[in-house]
């Protein structure tokens, strides 16, 4: 592959380490007192899931988050703390980058109805399955330093 500056495996690196950035920036903009604390971050998905235009979606949430929403706050919020420090740092790549889908998947499924929502979890969906079927972690990564992958 040709380009200007860096060789391919290095963009799709860039790419990786963009996109572990954009998910420490979702972590460091929570309010982690209010989602730990007063449940809002779960009390706002709740309202969000409730008045879903896919019923699916709201049994869905009374099924699995409902019943736990402390432990799901923590999941939620700690889940992209480990996404976003494992795509910088390459480390367990594949499991961060489909993890980080999973997520931005299931954000999507949340918030049809919001655009501005939409634009961003598509972009981060798209850039998690390229760097994945692309394997970015063979370079700059510690995945690719201790040979993982």
């Amino acid at each position: 592959m040709q380009t200007i500056w860096l060789t391919g495996a290095e963009w799709l690196a860039v790419l990786r380490i963009g996109l572990g950035l954009w998910w420490l920036e979702s972590w460091r903009h929570k309010d982690r007192k209010g989602w730990f604390e007063r449940g809002t971050g779960i009390a706002w998905a709740a309202d969000v899931a409730a008045k879903h235009r896919w019923p699916q979606v709201g049994k869905g949430f009374e099924t699995v988050v409902a019943p736990r929403p402390k432990l799901m706050a923590y999941v939620v919020v700690y889940a992209e703390l480990a996404i976003g420090l494992g795509l910088v740092a390459g480390f367990l790549t594949p499991v961060a980058l489909a993890g980080g889908l999973l997520l931005n998947l299931l954000y999507l499924v949340l918030m049809i109805h919001d655009w501005a929502e939409q634009g961003q979890n598509a972009m981060m969906a798209l850039i998690s399955l390229v760097a994945l079927l692309a394997m970015s972690w063979q370079t700059w990564s510690l995945d690719s330093a201790i040979g993982l992958f």
